[in-house]
């Protein structure tokens, strides 16, 4: 269950760990959880008996409707794969017994992250899991894999998740009262919470780097290290819901909200890279920056890509208010060495050459993010695009195409890509362009506190 010289199995469990901690009854409980739309873990809690004896070796069901509702789950029109004329059957969790492991903030509890199929053992084409591994196919396909690592902002506040929701989400009291970026007093007025989710994390097979404060008021970042592309996205979809229901069980709140207010967003930069299949390294080379032909092919699909995929990094109405400049969220198509201004900053050399794709936010599918850089690297690859000049200054006032700035942009730009139907599928395509126009209809509806103000006395 635990190994001294890999952090990353503390916490992980085997199918038999798991029987021996059942009879010892130190584990009761076992979730199966599936990633919806997005994002976010869902699934059941279920006795740990049922599980070993039941679920472990046929998976458990849900209803199809986990994929195609919004974020208040209310069910929606549009989709193909789940509606009220298709009778909103159910699913198949397939338990990966790979992510079996204890979650430290749930006592006696162990949890693991299932695929989802149809009755009949096809994949689910439209679950965010299953569009990663299918990109991670196509890579495998020339002998490629990816390693990935994600650094996720969130704000914190001394505030509960229902105080908030009855003072409408105005007046919350932030964990820090000013800028505490790399500031030791700031980090250390929040330690408790902090250390908490370390530890926790820390405990769950996670290989933890380390905590800092940023730039908002009340504004962190936990860290991992990197690791296979899948089970990073994994990890983080396990830590959004960890550290969330942590910070409710110490009376407070933590936002992922790519842009809580006018000061700096929350953001989650992706760092990826390369490697053949026999843990060879493919981006490093003798070509101009160190780069290999790949390397280079690989930037310059990810820059083509990027104003037609920009929805799987920013898919929400609230995700391009972060897009501003001088605000280090960029807003040019533009790559540099060590550049923040950029949308792709490259890092590292040698073994360690890496992109850090700095688009998204906070509020991003993981799975999504990921399967987007990938499908966008291998358009460069596979059509060998030249990579174009680095941006050595700053970008937010370089001669470079700018990202797009409104969701119903970034949908009419997915929905019409020819890159993005042949890297997904018509179905995922169509599947999430109507995630998007779900999500614009409901804010259109909506009557605002900003026009309240602007227009209840003045107009």
């Amino acid at each position: 269950m635990t190994t001294a010289s890999d952090p990353s199995t503390r916490g992980m469990l085997t199918l038999e760990d798991l029987h021996a901690l059942a009879a010892s009854g130190e584990i009761d409980t076992v979730i199966v959880a599936i990633t919806d739309v997005q994002g976010r873990l869902q699934g059941k809690l279920l006795g740990v008996d049922f599980f070993l004896n039941e679920v472990a070796s046929h998976g458990a069901e849900g209803c199809n409707y986990l994929l195609a509702v919004d974020v208040e789950m209310n069910t929606v029109d549009g989709y193909a794969m789940s509606s009220w004329e298709s009778g909103y059957g159910d699913m198949v969790f397939q338990p990966d017994m790979a992510t079996l492991r204890r979650i430290p903030w749930l006592e006696g509890t162990a949890l693991v992250v299932c695929d989802v199929l149809w009755l009949d053992g096809t994949p689910v084409v439209q679950s965010p899991r299953q569009i990663l591994k299918r990109q991670q196919d196509r890579l495998a396909a020339r002998e490629l894999e990816a390693f990935s690592g994600t650094e996720l902002e969130f704000i914190a506040f001394d505030t509960s998740y229902e105080d908030a929701q009855d003072s409408g989400y105005r007046e919350l009291v932030p964990a820090n009262r000013y800028n505490v970026d790399y500031s030791l007093l700031g980090s250390t007025r929040v330690e408790p919470l902090m250390r908490r989710i370390r530890n926790a994390m820390s405990g769950s097979g996670f290989y933890v780097e380390g905590t800092k404060g940023e730039c908002n008021f009340g504004q962190h970042e936990l860290t991992f290290r990197f690791r296979d592309a899948l089970g990073t996205c994994d990890n983080h979809a396990i830590y959004k819901y960890g550290a969330k229901a942590i910070a409710a069980q110490e009376g407070k709140a933590i936002t992922f909200m790519a842009k809580y207010d006018e000061r700096e967003g929350n953001s989650c930069h992706i760092h990826l890279s390369l490697r053949g299949t026999d843990g060879s390294t493919v981006m490093a080379g003798e070509r101009d920056h160190g780069f290999s032909e790949l390397m280079e092919q690989f930037i310059a699909g990810v820059l083509a890509a990027l104003p037609e995929l920009t929805y799987f990094f920013a898919p929400n109405i609230n995700s391009y208010k972060r897009f501003a400049k001088g605000s280090f969220a960029p807003t040019a198509i533009a790559w540099g060495f060590d550049n923040r201004t950029c949308a792709v900053r490259v890092v590292g050399h040698g073994p360690s050459l890496r992109a850090e794709i700095r688009v998204g936010g906070a509020d991003l599918n993981p799975y999504l993010a990921t399967a987007a850089i990938i499908a966008g690297g291998l358009h460069g690859i596979e059509n060998a695009l030249e990579c174009p000049p680095l941006v050595a200054g700053n970008a937010y006032e370089a001669a470079a195409d700018q990202l797009p700035t409104t969701l119903a942009e970034a949908a009419a730009r997915l929905d019409r890509s020819e890159l993005a139907r042949a890297a997904f599928g018509d179905d995922v395509v169509d599947h999430y362009v109507n995630a998007a126009r779900v999500e614009l209809e409901a804010f259109e509806k909506t009557v605002t506190d900003w026009e309240r103000v602007r227009g209840f006395e003045r107009l």
